[in-house]
């Protein structure tokens, strides 16, 4: 357990590991008890179970079993945007107040998936590989590689990251064009309402959905075969969001052309076939990780909590 205990400063629940800055900063406002995310919670101590609020970071989120071991829980700040491991209902039914942390770290996401989509149409990673081996300098020279410029990009899923995505992309593109639930009345690009439809029309298509129940498996092998043998996949999402098992054949029969993914259905574990490609470009959930974001993200989970203790509105509310 981390913290002091302090009649003036609110239980709260560390749920699984964060980073030193939260770590330090909750310490400095609350008593934290520090829960690890495979913790048996039938055996949490009284002064546990007491607590008021819980933080976790989004990859571990909130089960309705650690809602019910926290009979006293008024609030969770979740460290992400994606709230998809937070069992939403079961806090909307126990009152229980949700909030996350969106806009802090869309610029760089937005980033990281445009440096996927080019380090893999590249060959960027590969070609690393093959010089550090001393390949080059034996004279075997790289395959020659795509392009980025001029291509059809299509985003999937239109939310503030895809926007960011479309921003960035858009001088050097083809054209830009969108799959979302519904048609966003404000945006430019091209909206493209079937998702079959929309996957034949794009050479690249970059997920930026949210997860959750309703997109498992969207990016399934009717999409990917779509998408075409010359069409790249990039994943800053949810894994969740991808056929696994599909996006694997569709690599390794070259139904699609290469895949730039920074997240993955089972988390820290990576199909081995995956790792073994060449065309596929891998980042270990990198999406928000710069000292920039993870402290901006810190903070806004940090005035959530202050605000629900001083009995003022939460700053960024899911519930």
């Amino acid at each position: 357990m981390i913290g002091m205990t302090d009649a003036s400063r609110p239980p709260i629940v560390a749920y699984g590991p964060l980073n030193p800055y939260m770590d330090a900063e909750l310490a400095r406002r609350f008593t934290v008890h520090a829960v690890a995310a495979d913790a048996d919670l039938a055996a949490l101590p009284p002064q546990v179970r007491a607590a008021r609020a819980l933080v976790s970071f989004g990859s571990v989120g909130a089960s309705a079993a650690i809602m019910d071991a926290l009979p006293k829980l008024e609030m969770i700040g979740l460290f992400s945007v994606g709230y998809d491991k937070v069992d939403v209902d079961h806090a909307r039914v126990k009152g229980i107040r949700v909030t996350n942390t969106p806009d802090v770290l869309t610029d760089d996401v937005a980033d990281l998936a445009v440096g996927l989509l080019y380090a893999t149409v590249r060959n960027m990673v590969a070609n690393d590989r093959m010089l550090r081996a001393g390949d080059w300098a034996r004279g075997i020279r790289p395959a020659l590689s795509g392009r980025v410029t001029g291509r059809r990009i299509g985003i999937l899923g239109l939310g503030r990251i895809g926007r960011a995505i479309a921003t960035r992309l858009e001088p050097v593109a083809g054209e830009i064009l969108y799959h979302n639930r519904r048609e966003a009345a404000d945006a430019p690009w091209r909206y493209v309402a079937d998702p079959i439809a929309f996957a034949r029309q794009s050479d690249v298509l970059i997920v930026a959905t949210a997860g959750g129940p309703e997109t498992v498996k969207l990016v399934d092998a009717a999409m990917l075969d779509a998408l075409g043998p010359d069409g790249v996949l990039v994943n800053i999402s949810r894994g969740s969001v991808i056929d696994e098992d599909a996006l694997v054949a569709a690599l390794t029969e070259g139904r699609i052309a290469g895949a730039g993914l920074d997240v993955f259905a089972h988390e820290p574990h990576v199909p081995p076939a995956l790792i073994a490609m060449d065309q596929v470009v891998l980042q270990p959930h990198q999406g928000s990780a710069t000292t920039h974001s993870r402290r901006a993200m810190a903070d806004l989970v940090l005035a959530n909590l202050d605000a629900w203790f001083a009995g003022e509105p939460l700053l960024t509310p899911v519930v």
